[in-house]
């Protein structure tokens, strides 16, 4: 091989950019663009969970849950309209790629997460509801409740963790 040669398969090699070198998350590197609504394109990351900008109101949580796969989809609209329906005054957002519901000035109640094999409901406050829902958290406060593909969800249970909830002093980053 040349001297020439060598130049210019170097020349011609693209330079890696910080978003695609090796230490890029796995998460970032295995992102699928998916259509979310009105032709957006929205990024599934780790665990199916949609990449979604940080915004306020109700437009960009739907387009967090058109954006979830699968049975999380449906999910995710049932849990939105639970919320709606038990909270009216119900404050929305996406946050850290994850939406959001609070009360204005009391903070975020709940908020939800889609995992590879479940979403993960999150009580901010969790240890002051009755029952307290069962998933412990390394935040003294906070508690989950994972949902799968094939739970049976007592709507009942959680609108009434909900309802709890939405009457305490929420969490304020």
């Amino acid at each position: 091989m040349s001297g020439k040669a060598k130049g210019k398969s170097r020349a011609s090699k693209p330079r890696q950019s910080a978003a695609t070198s090796k230490s890029t998350p796995k998460a970032v590197a295995k992102a699928k663009p998916i259509q979310a609504r009105r032709g957006e394109k929205v990024v599934l990351l780790s665990g199916g969970n949609p990449q979604i900008a940080k915004a306020d109101g109700d437009a960009p949580v739907q387009g967090y849950i058109v954006a979830m796969p699968g049975w999380k989809r449906d999910l995710g609209k049932r849990l939105d309209a639970l919320i709606v329906r038990n909270v009216p005054n119900v404050r929305k957002a996406v946050k850290w790629n994850s939406p959001f519901y609070g009360i204005e000035g009391q903070g975020w109640f709940l908020g939800f997460h889609v995992f590879t094999r479940y979403v993960k409901v999150t009580f901010f406050r969790g240890t002051s509801l009755r029952p307290i829902p069962p998933g412990e958290s390394k935040h003294t406060d906070v508690r989950y409740l994972d949902i799968r593909e094939d739970d049976q969800l007592d709507e009942a249970q959680i609108a009434t963790w909900i309802r709890q909830a939405a009457a305490r002093p929420g969490w304020v980053p």
